[in-house]
């Protein structure tokens, strides 16, 4: 999937309570310093970044940093990249609501990002059937016992199989989230953002350490 790269694209992020910060503004902070740089005709950004969350309330994030996003499921706003971050994933995975909610949307968003174990969120809602994909280093065993269909990646960073796309964590999210950009608006555009965010990075999924 590569859209015209002068129609912007709207990145709705799940938020919930425990998610990881990073997993969460990392993504966050790729794409909106991306849309701060690249601007349509109208000077509006080519990027724009929203957050959902199940209830209007705060979230509380991993570490105690509260979050209040900008949507709820009920409101479903419209969204061309559906993204799933990660954290402690156990409540959400069992509330029917969270999980049908990436189920839908992913059907009618042009690609699905998953960092981290929120490849546990995208795995209950069917999206990692038959597909392979990638978690953090340390949920890989207890992703391949619960969901067996997921052909399960542990030799790199990301995974990019076209309208899914599954990350490890935290600097692994942010370097799949270059790699997005690169790869829907060009790589200078990628690597002018990771300039402008000073982070070194290196477009390719790459060996991974065990730890």
């Amino acid at each position: 999937m590569r859209p015209d790269t002068t129609a912007p694209l709207t990145f709705g992020v799940l938020v919930f309570d425990e998610v990881e910060v990073l997993d969460l503004g990392g993504p966050f902070e790729v794409f909106s310093t991306a849309g701060r740089l690249a601007r349509t005709a109208d000077d509006e950004p080519l990027l724009r970044v929203l957050t959902v969350a199940a209830a209007d309330r705060p979230v509380r994030a991993r570490g105690g940093l509260r979050i209040m996003a900008d949507h709820t499921l009920a409101e479903d706003p419209p969204l061309d990249v559906l993204v799933v971050p990660g954290g402690v994933t156990t409540a959400v995975e069992a509330d029917a609501r969270v999980v049908d909610w990436p189920a839908r949307r992913r059907k009618t968003s042009a690609l699905t990002f998953g960092i981290c174990t929120g490849g546990f969120l995208l795995a209950a809602a069917g999206a990692l059937d038959g597909r392979p994909a990638t978690t953090h280093w340390e949920d890989q065993e207890e992703l391949a016992r619960g969901w067996p269909d997921v052909r399960l990646r542990t030799d790199v960073r990301w995974v990019d199989d076209g309208d899914l796309v599954t990350s490890a964590g935290i600097s692994a999210g942010i370097d799949a989230s270059l790699h997005l950009v690169g790869r829907l608006f060009g790589g200078e555009l990628a690597r002018r953002t990771a300039q402008q965010m000073e982070y070194r990075w290196t477009d390719a999924p790459g060996a991974r350490d065990a730890g």
